[in-house]
């Protein structure tokens, strides 16, 4: 279990590639600099997209890990 301070959570259980990776650059898009967005998604797709997207952006990919069939990212919106 991790101890980062979450300031949103993206819930993208059920959604299908592309949308967690989408639903994710909308809710980075809202947040202010530093804060940390949680993603939850069952897709498997995310577990590729959502890490390859965050390399291309001023984002940090602060953690990553696999629950059950659950794939948790935490980021912190870059400046």
């Amino acid at each position: 279990m991790t101890d980062i301070q979450v300031d949103h959570t993206l819930d993208a259980v059920g959604l299908r590639c592309p949308m967690p990776l989408l639903k994710t650059k909308q809710a980075l898009s809202s947040l202010q600099p530093k804060e940390v967005l949680k993603v939850v998604a069952t897709d498997a797709g995310a577990k590729r997209d959502i890490p390859a997207f965050v390399a291309l952006t001023a984002h940090r990919l602060l953690d990553s890990l696999e629950q059950s069939e659950l794939f948790i990212f935490y980021i912190e919106k870059g400046e």
